[in-house]
């Protein structure tokens, strides 16, 4: 466990590199601030007993001798003006100090916090997919969010007033002792009681933020699933379940804080009770010794200021520390992140992409889980077009996973070669980059259509952003929309239909012009027709290119050089269309099936006319 929380203020300490000079420069205003703040009582003091009364100076040496020389006692009583003069500079001094320490500070602090969210979002990036599928959205959000802004609040304004207030508990307590010893440890006595129930407080809210912090981050990826699923919720009617979920969560999130602000109620109040209770027994005391002879009214009068800078601090370390115990928590938090392992960068390569792709026995199972392939093996030559068909769970997607490297295969399970070369010698980002990826349910970034589909290739012209929608079947449909190319694509392409958001994305991968192509299932939500023009389109102008293309409908896959039948992980059945037709096995069911299903849409439509 404290190897842990050393790992969290470590992470801290090394967001922090670079800025130390900003806290540097608020600890020297700090202390600034202090020795001008603890000068007035001082003033307070000399004003009662040794202007205004008739006691010795309690002054240096050469503050006497500089008195004196300007008419003594008897000139600051004439002009009293003076010290109220000097009480406002100190007063000013230390207003001015204190604006230096909460410039640097908020100057550090926010530098950090910037640092960590740079950090923090370039980690995810190079973390690897499995990571982001066992790791909700809307909790990463909050931690990236969220608690980055609690460390930042307590970098910025507790945990410099954390060193002020051990300087001022320092300070006030030997200024303290030198006024009346027996007073000051009769102030004394109260603090371990302070300190006891401070450190108990501490304990217990830190265990409960931990367990409210994590209940706002499930409330987070409550809303986050909803937002980004409201075409699904819209279309079944879905309001009031999600309503219901949402205000479950947002019960428990509720309630969890209730706790904490029941906690800190209770806190506070305690707290304000001890420090009431020690500032009458210590105000009653200095009055008995006053009236005893033992301490002069300006004396006690300047105790009873150092006791309040010095109960009160005591009583705010409460607070610090429990911004202390969120910020810690927080720190937690987003360590973990920091310590989940990036995908490894590999040394470059050359590699033949226009090469052969060869599956050798390839078995994969998820997390443990049954195999999802099972002795897969297969080969597609450099520019060779691979059609795949198989059921809902047959492997079809995690053919393409293993082949981008979402997934990588156990060195007993088989391998992956492209050109000769294991794909897991290959460095990631080189392969991604050559393997063009379209999935069935693609995103579209919440930019213009121009720029989602010439994402790969921001300075490409328009002409060819139009060629590859054209190739696409796209481009009219684009042009048809008030704005153009410019129209601005919702969240998540909300803003358009199904069809054209697969389409739009298969104009982005085409622009990657990558020499290995891959379309899982891309062209599900268009008709057999736009299917068709798409396809031949696809066919004209990839040329060389090698092409997977996965997909439930048989006149898809027929015009492919090779095609695979895949059931439940196994390669049951390969060769050409026309092989496979004549094999008489699933893939034949299959065809006639959907033959039957095209003939009777067909007639459907005679008959409506």
């Amino acid at each position: 466990m404290r190897g842990k929380q050393g790992g969290r203020w470590r992470f801290l300490y090394e967001c922090s590199a670079g800025f130390g000079k900003y806290f540097v420069f608020a600890l020297a205003a700090t202390v600034g601030a202090i020795l001008f703040s603890f000068l007035t009582p001082q003033i307070v003091r000399v004003t009662v007993d040794s202007v205004i009364d008739s006691e010795p100076f309690a002054l240096p040496g050469f503050l006497v001798r500089l008195l004196e020389a300007c008419g003594g006692r008897e000139a600051l009583r004439r002009n009293l003006w003076v010290l109220a003069l000097l009480s406002m500079g100190c007063a000013a001094f230390a207003g001015l100090f204190n604006f230096a320490r909460r410039y640097n500070t908020y100057k550090a602090a926010e530098s950090v916090a910037k640092r960590m969210r740079d950090s923090l979002f370039a980690h995810i990036q190079r973390l690897p997919f499995d990571w982001h599928m066992k790791n909700q959205t809307g909790d990463i959000i909050q931690r990236c969010t969220s608690d980055v802004e609690t460390v930042r609040v307590f970098l910025a304004s507790q945990m410099m007033e954390l060193v002020r207030t051990v300087l001022l508990v320092v300070l006030a307590f030997v200024l303290m002792v030198k006024i009346h010893l027996g007073l000051s440890l009769l102030a004394l006595a109260f603090m371990p009681f302070i300190a006891l129930y401070t450190i108990t407080f501490y304990q217990k809210f830190g265990n409960r933020f931990l367990v409210a912090d994590e209940a706002e981050g499930k409330l987070t990826s409550v809303a986050q699933e909803n937002l980004t699923g409201v075409r699904v919720v819209k279309a079944f009617g879905r309001e009031s379940y999600e309503l219901d979920k949402f205000r479950r969560q947002n019960d428990v999130f509720t309630n969890l804080w209730l706790k904490l602000g029941n906690l800190l109620s209770v806190f506070w109040g305690l707290g304000d009770f001890i420090t009431a209770f020690q500032t009458m027994v210590i105000l009653v005391a200095s009055v008995w010794v006053v009236v005893g002879g033992g301490l002069t009214l300006g004396a006690a009068l300047t105790f009873a200021t150092y006791n309040s800078m010095l109960i009160w601090p005591v009583r705010n370390l409460g607070r610090i520390l429990s911004e202390m115990s969120k910020s810690g928590v927080s720190l937690g938090r987003l360590k973990e992140i920091m310590d989940a392992r990036e995908e490894s960068p590999q040394p470059p390569r050359e590699v033949d992409f226009g090469g052969e792709i060869r599956f050798e026995h390839v078995t994969f199972a998820y997390d443990g889980e049954t195999p999802v392939l099972k002795d897969v093996s297969f080969s597609i030559p450099g520019g060779g077009t691979l059609g795949i068909l198989g059921g809902t769970g047959s492997g079809k997607s995690t053919l393409m996973h293993l082949l981008t490297r979402l997934y990588d295969i156990r060195p007993d399970c088989g391998r992956i070669t492209i050109g000769g070369v294991d794909i897991r010698d290959i460095d990631r980002d080189t392969l991604r980059r050559n393997i063009g990826l379209v999935l069935q349910e693609p995103f579209l970034f919440s930019r213009t259509i121009r720029e989602n589909i010439a994402a790969t290739r921001p300075g490409e012209s328009m002409e060819a952003v139009r060629a590859t929608a054209r190739i696409a079947s796209v481009d009219e449909e684009i042009l048809s929309f008030a704005d153009g190319y410019d129209t601005v694509v919702g969240e998540r392409g909300v803003t358009l239909s199904g069809g054209q958001r697969q389409r739009v994305a298969i104009a982005r991968t085409l622009m990657q012009d990558s020499p290995v192509m891959v379309f899982d299932d891309s062209l599900s939500a268009v008709d057999a027709g736009t299917d068709q023009k798409i396809r031949s389109a696809l066919f004209a102008s990839t040329g060389k290119k090698t092409v997977f293309i996965i997909s439930h409908r048989i006149t898809t896959l027929m015009h492919a050089d090779h095609i695979l039948v895949l059931q439940d992980g196994r390669v049951s059945e390969q060769g050409t269309h026309g092989e496979l037709v004549e094999a008489c096995g699933i893939y034949r069911k299959i065809y006639d099936m959907q033959r039957s299903v095209e003939s009777s849409a067909a007639e459907g439509e005679e008959g409506a006319l």
